[in-house]
């Protein structure tokens, strides 16, 4: 599959369903996976979804303006950097944000987040 396509379709499938059902993304991450949400480490596939799940919002929309994928490494491994606006209910402005994800491949041919890099981006 083209990295840039392959990129595009985990980015879409990413923010649906953190918008929808932030639980539902604990099958993207791992036991070693690491997430590094404002600074703060976070390891572990539960733990992540823990701390997703306990943002003090229920509801926001993602609107995402740039995605970039580099290969990384010799096991078909990606690198991609995601820039956008989160909306949360019931605001009036728009907040900017940056993720970077680093996806592994599996044995069953999909991806998992081994590494995940949330910041918002104050003007």
């Amino acid at each position: 599959m083209d990295p840039d396509a392959l990129a595009k379709a985990f980015v879409e499938h990413y923010y649906s369903t953190f918008d929808s059902n932030r639980a539902a993304l604990a099958n993207l991450y791992q036991e070693g996976s690491m997430l590094s949400f404002e600074g703060q480490k976070i390891q572990g596939s539960s733990n992540i979804v823990a701390k997703l799940t306990s943002l003090p919002f229920q509801q926001c929309h993602h609107s995402i303006t740039t995605v970039d994928c580099q290969p990384s490494g010799a096991t078909s491994a990606m690198l991609v950097f995601v820039s956008g606006n989160l909306q949360l209910a019931g605001e009036q402005h728009a907040l900017n944000f940056s993720q970077m994800f680093h996806l592994m491949p599996t044995q069953q041919g999909s991806y998992y987040v081994l590494n995940d890099i949330f910041r918002l981006n104050y003007a």
